[in-house]
């Protein structure tokens, strides 16, 4: 049991010296946890206090003749099933608009972008779906790119001055990996220091913002349950960062990343010669969506509960 000073030291970390509600109270130890790493509140390490978090699942539809059933399976299926964790707060899906013209060369995905909110309890123990029945397979293989990354962006780059009708928006979402033999220290440098201030350049963008990836990527289902993937789906994780950049339309993106880009400066340690010097389709997956989901499962569908 902690003593009494201690317990009111985490206390006060838990905002708890003032009136107010649980939630503010987490967010308020979540805060103290962002600003403080390692340290340690009443002894108690901030790395195990509870993170809010994004996992973002990016599709591709191999054939657009599964579609009408992978429609069925998410709606009838998989997103209730998704939604029994209790982790989970929020689960929206967009759809993937179409790519502009040469878009596709740049690791495109064109079918689903699953965003979840999600209360991550680092000690909570256990894995996912622990005393669940195992989730329904998936009708047809696909192409998915994970991604799980903080609640807010570790950077934002450009035009957090910017209000809803300034600007029409068409996202270009990005998540990346540097090649295999090159460090994620080395990596970051690159991006930080060089390229991302290279991007903002881009004649036409108009926010810029990304995100440190926190996991490798989705945690592991319970001992004994069966995968709801395809032996033949297509599972990519392990990415370093996931971005966004903001255009007004697909004309902004071409003028931006095809017609009249600014000159980047290639890492060193690049396989890929052209920008953006990541392998497509291996190091770099991109799609683009717009501002608000199609589908808002928390909102429309019942989760299923065991």
């Amino acid at each position: 049991m902690l003593k009494m000073s201690s317990r009111r030291t985490f206390l006060k970390t838990l905002g708890a010296t003032a009136p107010m509600t649980p939630m503010a109270g987490l967010m308020n130890a979540t805060e103290a946890h962002s600003r403080g790493g390692e340290n340690e509140v009443a002894g108690l390490s901030t790395q195990r206090l509870p993170q809010w978090q994004k996992s973002y699942v990016i599709h591709h539809l191999r054939d657009w003749n599964d579609m009408p059933a992978q429609e069925r399976w998410f709606w009838r299926y998989h997103a209730p099933e998704v939604m029994r964790a209790p982790e989970v707060t929020r689960y929206v899906n967009f759809r993937a608009v179409p790519a502009p013209a040469g878009a596709e060369a740049y690791g495109y995905y064109n079918y689903h972008v699953h965003e979840a909110t999600v209360l991550s309890v680092p000690s909570s123990g256990g894995t996912s779906g622990a005393g669940s029945l195992s989730k329904t397979p998936e009708p047809a293989p696909m192409d998915v790119a994970v991604c799980v990354v903080p609640a807010a962006p570790t950077e934002d780059f450009l035009g957090s001055d910017l209000t809803m009708d300034e600007k029409t928006i068409f996202r270009w979402l990005i998540v990346f990996k540097y090649p295999d033999g090159v460090s994620a220290e080395e990596g970051e440098r690159w991006f930080l220091d060089v390229h991302a201030k290279e991007v903002m350049r881009q004649p036409g963008l108009t926010r810029f913002f990304s995100y440190k990836a926190v996991a490798a990527g989705l945690p592991e289902s319970a001992p004994g349950q069966k995968s709801f993937m395809r032996q033949a789906t297509r599972l990519r994780q392990g990415w370093h960062r996931l971005s966004e950049q903001w255009y007004e339309n697909a004309n902004g993106w071409r003028k931006s990343v095809i017609e009249s880009p600014p000159q980047y400066t290639k890492p060193p340690w690049a396989k890929y010669e052209k920008y953006p010097f990541l392998e497509p389709f291996t190091d770099f997956v991109s799609t683009f969506i717009l501002e608000r989901p199609s589908e808002d499962y928390t909102r429309d569908l019942r989760p299923i509960y065991i």
